[in-house]
């Protein structure tokens, strides 16, 4: 599975006008599942977004979780993530997981995160999603569990 990450002070993700998930401080998760992704790597990648220690500690330093917080994610289906861009100026997609795939592991990944005791707001898996955010730092960190 692939994730992007970023550390936000406030988030929200919309369709057709209407806002559908929304959080103050926490991460903006987008997470796309990959061609052969199994169940199993859904937690593991759960608890490595929950321990991942993103927020600053009372020295100003990268130290703290989002548990450690408090923190919320807001967890948004990204299929684009799997995107090939080696050929040509239009980028391939057929490295992602089939839609019904992809929803599973989707779900299961915010199922996941939940479970660890995460507040969890999602998007729309497949809707055409508007995704609203400040990024606080910035902090944006590329995940990929294959690496």
């Amino acid at each position: 599975m692939r994730a992007l990450i970023q550390r936000v002070s406030e988030a929200s993700v919309s369709v057709e006008g209407e806002t559908i998930g929304a959080i103050g401080h926490g991460l903006l998760i987008l997470i796309c599942a990959m061609e052969g992704d199994a169940p199993e790597q859904t937690a593991k990648l759960a608890a490595k977004i929950a321990k991942l220690r993103v927020f600053k500690d009372e020295a100003g330093k990268m130290n703290r979780s989002l548990a450690d917080i408090g923190g919320s994610a807001l967890v948004v289906s990204q299929f684009t993530l799997a995107a090939d861009t080696s050929r040509g100026n239009r980028p391939g997609f057929s490295a992602a997981a089939t839609p019904d795939e992809g929803r599973a592991l989707y779900e299961a990944f915010a199922r996941d995160l939940a479970g660890l005791g995460i507040p969890v707001e999602t998007g729309s898996f497949g809707a055409d999603m508007q995704v609203a955010l400040t990024n606080s730092g910035p902090v944006t960190i590329w995940m990929d569990d294959r690496s």
